[in-house]
């Protein structure tokens, strides 16, 4: 498991045992979802009565409000894919320009070509609007939104994609839900893909929010609420969690007046003879999560170590194994 500061991944299989009320919140609250359980939320909460249309405003609207919070108005270029992120990048656009931002729509494909949710919002847009041709599109732009694929891609990034994303290498670039080009649920990189500043995904995070070298192109990972209950975790059984001090801070029972050492549980680090630092760890990390008693059972030949290391850990010699037994 990492350490206090560090995010991982922590991986529940169907035998987990029951976990108090209390850690499963924060699991829910920590949980991340893979592609396909994020559609399945999109699904769900349509079925509950969340139209796709309020979604993808829901989505453009978070994205612009974290462009403004940490930006000042210039040269955008919006960069739209033909499927819901290009759909979402029109959003954007629409509200950036409504407040006075400088604001251009390149897509993939024309606006003919776009179906449902995102063809509603792709007519919305009255702002300047081209087909992308190559990476002289960019112009002068300073900031570039990439809305041009979402975490379901599955085919590496080539062609004209390829060329503005990499035509947007030194600008300051915003990610929906993704950089085009990470895989949603391993990190890995497909064809092509560019550092992000900001990365703004929606309800959870997804594996490759996390994972190298998606981690590494994604910037800061903002997750917005866009109107998904937070219900419908409860039918997607999520079995992976954002791992980090939040999840397990909880669940610590932290000393109480009456309390003595051996009240609050005692743990029995066993250490080898020459590799000690593991152990040693453990001991250490046995303490600060609030055992009250930690000792530490030594080969004989060893024990000194451990004793120089560990002032306050138990350090109780063993010379074999019925001896570690007793």
């Amino acid at each position: 498991m990492p350490g206090e500061g560090m995010s991982g991944l922590y991986l529940f299989q169907d035998e987990t045992p029951a976990i108090p009320m209390t850690v499963s919140q924060s699991f829910q609250n920590a949980a991340i979802l893979t592609v396909p359980e994020m559609y399945r939320a999109d699904s769900l909460a349509t079925e509950g009565g969340v139209s796709g249309l309020t979604l993808m405003e829901n989505a453009g609207r978070a994205i612009a409000e974290h462009i403004q919070a940490r930006w000042k108005p210039q040269d955008t270029v919006i960069l739209c894919g033909p499927g819901n992120n290009g759909g979402d990048g029109f959003v954007v656009a629409r509200l950036l320009a409504r407040e006075g931002w400088p604001v251009r729509v390149v897509s993939l494909t024309p606006v003919s070509a776009f179906t449902g949710d995102a063809r509603a919002n792709a007519d919305r847009w009255d702002g300047a609007f081209a087909e992308a041709s190559g990476p002289g599109d960019l112009g002068e732009a300073t900031l570039v939104v990439d809305a041009l694929f979402g975490a379901g891609l599955s085919r590496p990034v080539d062609g004209i994609a390829a060329e503005l994303l990499s035509a947007a290498r030194g600008r300051t670039i915003i990610a929906v839900d993704v950089p085009s080009g990470v895989h949603g649920d391993t990190g890995a990189v497909l064809g092509s893909a560019v550092e992000a500043a900001l990365t703004v995904t929606f309800f959870r995070k997804k594996p490759g929010h996390l994972l190298m070298p998606g981690r590494a192109l994604c910037g800061d990972v903002c997750v917005a609420d866009i109107g998904i209950p937070e219900s419908v975790l409860e039918a997607i059984a999520p079995q992976q969690v954002e791992n980090g001090p939040d999840l397990w801070r909880d669940a610590l029972r932290w000393p109480q007046p009456g309390d003595h050492k051996y009240s609050r549980g005692h743990a029995l680090i066993v250490g080898g003879p020459v590799l000690t630092g593991a152990s040693r760890l453990a001991a250490r990390a046995a303490q600060r999560t609030g055992a009250g008693a930690v000792a530490l059972a030594a080969p004989v030949d060893a024990q000194t170590i451990y004793k120089v290391a560990l002032e306050s850990v138990m350090i109780q010699p063993f010379r074999d194994t019925a001896s570690l037994r007793d």
